[in-house]
């Protein structure tokens, strides 16, 4: 992933005018770091199955990192969750102030899809791939699942619909990545199976971060945790103890997935999903 750590660093968004900060708070979150954890998903499809893509896959890589990042951005908000820290630094609106943060994130938003656009591949893949990211990053995908997750802050929901929240919230984008890589192999007849093996993942993902959120410091999360006391997480709806059965029933599931994928796919992915599959497990 340091090829597409460097991708990311030498194409940072870029904005020369009178704002002294405008440009700075673009690049901020960006150069925080992060997992990389979608990316590398793709980038790990596409390397199954043709590594000579690669080089035009940090391309996509790098929109669906930058959608990742503007969700991230707005969803430290004073509006919505109010946190002070994010990726180990201090949030946008702290660094800065709540109006740069907000039209920081709907420019990442939107310059997500112009990389897109620009991507060195067919015109047809371009439009799948556009077409991918925003069913799944949009109205009916991750801000549906930011909407139901701020409008039900202090009202507790059912299990199925906290399923519900997080499928579009957190996994639809993870799942996205998955299929994209698979788009732009050619391998379409693999998107869908990728596609839902990446929903299962994204809620492991979910139960894994509210089990941490519970388990770790601010320091070690790089994050402010202990925060979800109103939010319908897992942990506050099924305790910690039935969350971390679930977390074991799902991490098994998938593990036995994986083990089906074909033995190149299972190269490339094992090694990043064996240890995130496995890290609530590390408490």
């Amino acid at each position: 992933m340091q090829n597409f750590e460097n991708f990311l660093l030498a194409n940072l968004p870029k904005s020369k005018s009178i704002h002294p900060t405008y440009e700075s708070a673009l690049q901020n979150m960006l150069i925080a770091g992060g997992k990389r954890f979608r990316p590398a998903l793709m980038l790990g499809v596409v390397k199954a199955y043709n590594p000579l893509m690669l080089d035009s896959a940090y391309h996509s890589a790098y929109a669906v990192e930058l959608l990742h990042t503007y969700s991230l951005i707005h969803d430290d908000l004073p509006a919505m969750d109010d946190s002070p820290l994010r990726r180990g630094k201090p949030t946008l609106h702290v660094t800065f102030d709540e109006v740069t943060a907000i039209l920081a994130g709907d420019a990442l938003n939107t310059y997500s899809f112009e990389v897109l656009a620009n991507a060195p591949f067919s015109d047809s893949t371009r439009v799948k791939l556009i077409r991918e990211l925003a069913s799944n990053g949009g109205l009916n995908g991750m801000v549906l699942g930011q909407a139901i997750d701020c409008y039900f802050e202090n009202k507790p929901l059912k299990v199925e619909d906290i399923k519900i929240l997080h499928t579009n919230k957190t996994a639809k984008l993870i799942a996205a990545s998955l299929k994209m890589g698979a788009i732009i192999v050619g391998r379409e007849e693999l998107a869908g199976k990728l596609y839902d093996f990446g929903i299962k993942l994204g809620l492991l993902f979910q139960i894994q971060d509210d089990i941490l959120d519970v388990t770790q410091s601010s320091e070690e999360a790089g994050k402010l945790t202990n925060n979800d006391e109103d939010k319908n997480s897992f942990v506050t709806i099924l305790g910690l103890e039935e969350s971390m059965k679930q977390a074991n029933e799902l991490a098994d599931e998938l593990t036995n997935e994986i083990d089906s994928f074909e033995q190149s796919l299972q190269s490339e992915l094992s090694p990043l999903l064996t240890k995130y599959i496995n890290r609530h497990k590390q408490n």
